[in-house]
């Protein structure tokens, strides 16, 4: 099976088993980072040992599983996305050198951007997954991008998101392509979610040199008391 089928267990038991909590049948990022859990078996979740690393209440992101959630679950929201992956020449230049490196001090404007904007699920502690690029304006972080799950020379491009007021300007692109460049350089293999409503954002992937890899469902569960 090809890494990226089941890619959260794989970074969540992998690579990024550091930032992770959890049994042999399920992780999830620590609290503070991005609400995300993994499942060894992606296609029947074990909700047992899920409920034993989640607090009441508390929205946890999964995909790879459909069907009705068991007693004591809330299927808080549904949805599918394309995981879609690098599939072409390495770019040739640096398409973003004016990107500011975004580091601890930055994570707070980093969340606030993101609660905004719904890039997907991010926690203060998100940025310390890789490395992350914004842009600023007035000392105001207004576009940022950058690293979130790994698994064995695959690297994930995420929290892509610009404030509404400077959309259009292609600052997300371009730190996209600063991102894909620099992962390919360290011999990673870029990839990236995108929704499946997100029609514009989905093309202009396609374009940059991503091809979809397969579309799975995403949800958003929760424990009751």
């Amino acid at each position: 099976m090809n890494l990226l089928d089941n890619i959260f267990w794989n970074s969540l038991k992998g690579p990024q088993a550091e930032y992770a909590i959890g049994t042999g049948e399920v992780r999830r990022y620590a609290p503070g980072f991005s609400p995300i859990a993994g499942f060894e078996q992606a296609g029947a979740p074990d909700f047992f040992a899920l409920a034993q690393v989640c607090e009441p209440g508390e929205q946890i992101y999964c995909d790879g599983f459909s069907g009705a959630v068991p007693h004591g679950w809330n299927l808080d929201e549904e949805a599918s996305m394309y995981r879609m992956v690098w599939d072409a020449p390495i770019p040739a230049n640096d398409q973003a050198p004016d990107a500011v490196k975004l580091g601890p001090e930055h994570a707070a404007a980093a969340l606030a951007l993101a609660e905004l904007t719904k890039p997907g699920p991010f926690g203060i502690r998100t940025i310390e997954l890789g490395d992350y690029f914004g842009y600023f304006e007035g000392g105001r972080l207004i576009a940022m991008a950058g690293e979130r799950l790994a698994a064995d020379g695959l690297r994930e491009v995420s929290g892509v998101c610009t404030h509404p007021d400077y959309a259009g300007r292609g600052m997300a692109r371009r730190l996209v392509a600063k991102l894909a460049r620099l992962q390919l350089m360290r011999g990673e293999t870029p990839f990236l979610h995108v929704m499946h409503d997100n029609v514009a954002a989905h093309g202009l992937y396609k374009r940059m040199g991503f091809r979809d890899h397969c579309l799975s469902p995403v949800r958003v569960i929760s424990r009751n008391a």
